[in-house]
């Protein structure tokens, strides 16, 4: 019997096309590959650590239900200088979903990467409460209020690693794979985007029990349905606030990753692009994964064994 080739997995940062890494992960899995371990950044430490602690099915099945204004309801806004969001209410749903997990209990190795900002190095955070690691390294600075651990003020990961591969360097599997979804753009001006209107938007949808948030919550709520609703076609030429900071961010991180990638060179890279999705297009799942596996065979096919050939 053959033993199944080893794999180190790399998850980089990058909002909402970090859902291209699940595509990736069933991929592998089912081309015979063993995930060993998985060093993940930003949205690929939020993957990686859901992937290892053995709850990927249910976060997949949860975010291709995720309509527009699902997505918009999970942001609970901060009202502090530091940041638009406090990343709670995110957290908390997804502990609901996956429960509680320390990192040293997980089956498959896990490392987050975070930024002390302070000390302005990266931290590697392996040992712990996994949401408390994730929220560390998915707070992108001004959308998302830093995250304290043991006295140090963190902030995302991708500012100072997009793809960490030292982390997994002393990992001796057969391979080491990166994903990158933070790669170079396959058009300057992306077509314009029909933007489906949710059935949560409508009078019926806003009329379900809102008892547990906060008056301006249900207010904000309310008002984000009346947006989505009326103006359900976006200009392609309009860059809002979001934008801007992702552009910024994605900007750096671009020119970070390259000095990495030289750094440390892996088996594989698979690419998505940067403008395959904007930051909060978790509505857009469906097409996200599967634009991770398309690109996993792409870049992977050639590492399957052909199957033996028949006895006649």
């Amino acid at each position: 019997m053959n033993t199944p080739p080893t794999v180190s997995l790399v998850l980089g940062s990058g909002g909402a096309r970090g859902l291209a890494h699940i595509g990736v992960i069933r991929w592998l899995e089912a081309n015979g590959f063993a995930i060993r371990s998985v060093a993940g950044a930003s949205m690929g430490a939020l993957i990686g650590g859901i992937h290892a602690a053995g709850e990927l099915d249910a976060f997949e099945n949860w975010v291709r239900a995720l309509g527009q204004t699902d997505v918009l309801r999970l942001l609970d806004f901060a009202w502090k200088p530091s940041a638009l969001f406090k990343g709670e209410r995110v957290i908390a749903t997804l502990k609901g979903l996956i429960g509680e997990r320390d990192i040293e209990d997980l089956a498959i190795g896990f490392t987050a990467v975070a930024t002390d900002i302070e000390a302005q190095k990266e931290v590697w955070l392996n040992r712990g409460p996994l949401f408390d690691a994730i929220r560390a390294s998915i707070a992108v600075p001004t959308l998302f209020t830093p995250y304290e651990i043991n006295g140090r003020r963190l902030l995302d990961g991708g500012l100072v690693n997009p793809v960490p591969i030292a982390p997994t360097l002393g990992d001796g599997t057969d391979f080491t794979i990166v994903v990158d979804v933070a790669g170079p753009r396959e058009s300057v001006t992306p077509p314009a985007a029909v933007v489906p209107v949710d059935p949560s938007a409508t009078a019926a949808g806003r009329a379900q029990p809102v008892a547990v948030l906060a008056d301006y919550q249900r207010r904000i709520g309310a008002f984000i349905d009346e947006v989505q609703a009326k103006f359900g076609v976006e200009s392609s030429n309009q860059i809002g606030l979001v934008d801007v900071i992702q552009g910024s961010f994605e900007t750096m991180q671009g020119i970070v990753t390259r000095f990495k990638l030289a750094a440390y060179t892996p088996d594989a890279i698979i690419t998505i692009p940067r403008d395959a999705a904007r930051a909060f297009e978790f509505h857009r799942a469906a097409e996200l994964i599967e634009r991770g596996r398309r690109e996993a065979e792409q870049a992977l096919g050639h590492l399957v064994q052909a199957p033996p050939p028949r006895q006649t």
